[in-house]
């Protein structure tokens, strides 16, 4: 018995601590339900009905995970039409992100989409940027911008800020709003009116629903970190090292198109993003699939190459070889640049561009026995052009673009000459045709049309 003393103290010490353990725990949870929602948030849109889709659902999980990981004091927020794909949301969500369909004025807009153009009926979700209440304030952003920096001295615009690109319209990328129900509900009613719209999509909307934007002053954040009261409709972002990156071009020279660098040299900056937060794992495949088809078609067409040199014997007319060399040659240079994944790493994408061009010109070469270095010519051009462009030692881009077009005035003859050269070979081949076939030799319109 006199031992036993220490078992109700080890029972008390025991109690005691998961006492503790559980108040602890309590005061956790009672912190992570009591704290304050994020006051500010990113928000960016989502839309079906164009051919490019997927690649926009690509870029806005770029931007996202970018944002991510720069730890941003702000929500991320992705305004989803009806018809996304439940799995694209899914996977912005699994990213980080808030939110998803547009929801509760769905219908109202559907209706206002009737009298709009149909250029503005995929980007009127722009406008859910007033109707996210739940925020002071919320920047919108378009999904070819690239995140290098925290950003959030944006939130300290005071009431609506935007970047211009001329001095007539501006695309909001990015854009501050304050939500304000009552603004977005107006922007309904001037859409179901007739507001006057410049370019018939968003951004002349928003040019003319605030009219007195060029009068007001740049937005500089102050250095204090408060906030703006007065309307400041406008900011710049300096040159140099940017927290933001927002990369305007054509449609089809956006930065997550494998061909948009060395043409874009921000290109690689976007590429290099995705790497770092999404990879290129749904691409891949295609991509080693396409470069070992290539390589198989190469090493075909060096085994069958008596056989395919005999395709050209049977020819009817001098014109009908012509034709059908040159719109071989074309399409050699056309055909890979269809089929690689749009999507992919530039640096993925141009040399399996150039593999394919060189298996499909070996067919060309081999099948009507051309001078292999004619063909090639354009082939050697358009590698000499990447480097070109790809170099890191221009001063400007005025420097860049005189180097681009020296190269281009430079490569014109050897283009010429290759041009020549495989109409001769072609001259040759019809000649030799004709005299296999014992047919007279009808040279007279080629030399004419030559």
């Amino acid at each position: 018995m006199g031992r036993s003393w220490w078992r109700p103290l080890a029972l008390w010490l025991l109690v005691a601590a998961a006492s503790v353990v559980s108040a602890a725990a309590g005061e956790e949870a009672a912190a992570v339900a009591g704290a304050a929602p994020r006051r500010h948030a990113y928000a960016a849109m989502m839309y079906m009905g164009t051919p490019r889709d997927y690649e926009f659902y690509v870029a806005t999980r770029v931007m996202m995970r970018s944002l991510g990981r720069l730890s941003a004091a702000a929500d991320r927020v992705v305004i989803a039409s009806l018809d996304v794909p439940p799995r694209w949301v899914q996977a912005l969500k699994d990213d980080g992100a808030e939110g998803g369909p547009c929801g509760e004025s769905e219908e109202s807009l559907r209706e206002t989409r009737r009298i709009s153009t149909l250029r503005f009926k995929l980007t009127l979700n722009k406008l859910y940027a007033w109707s996210l209440v739940s925020y002071e304030r919320v920047v919108m952003l378009d999904s070819d911008n690239i995140f290098l920096q925290n950003t959030d001295e944006l939130f300290q615009c005071g009431k609506f800020c935007a970047v211009f690109i001329n001095p007539c319209i501006f695309p909001y990328r990015p854009l501050c709003a304050s939500a304000i129900k009552d603004v977005f509900k107006n922007m309904l009613h001037e859409l179901a009116v007739g507001l006057e719209n410049p370019d018939g999509a968003d951004q002349g909307f928003l040019a003319s629903y605030f009219p007195d934007l060029l009068d007001q002053p740049m937005f500089h954040p102050p250095a204090n970190g408060t906030k703006l009261d007065d309307l400041k409709l406008r900011w710049s972002i300096p040159c140099g090292p940017n927290s933001v990156d927002y990369i305007p071009s054509a449609p089809w020279f956006k930065p997550w198109y494998w061909w948009s660098w060395p043409v874009l040299p921000l290109g690689l900056s976007w590429h290099e993003q995705r790497r770092e937060n999404l990879g290129y794992s749904s691409e891949l495949p295609v991509v080693l699939f396409q470069a070992l088809l290539y390589v198989g078609v190469i090493a075909v067409t060096r085994l069958a190459r008596p056989s395919l040199s005999k395709m050209c014997y049977n020819r009817r007319t001098e014109k009908s070889t012509i034709v059908v060399a040159v719109w071989s040659i074309l399409a050699a240079y056309t055909i890979p640049f269809f089929i690689v994944p749009r999507t992919i790493h530039p640096l993925l994408g141009w040399p399996l561009y150039l593999l394919g061009s060189f298996s499909l010109s070996s067919i060309v070469i081999n099948i009507f026995l051309l001078h292999p270095l004619s063909v090639l010519t354009t082939w050697f051009g358009i590698i000499g052009a990447l480097f070109v462009m790809a170099c890191p030692w221009y001063l400007n881009g005025v420097v860049r673009a005189l180097a681009v077009f020296a190269y281009a005035f430079c490569c014109a003859p050897l283009i010429w000459a290759s041009l020549v050269k495989t109409m001769s070979s072609l001259q040759v081949l019809i000649e030799r045709d004709a005299f296999r076939l014992g047919e007279p030799n009808q040279s007279a319109e080629f030399t004419k049309l030559y």
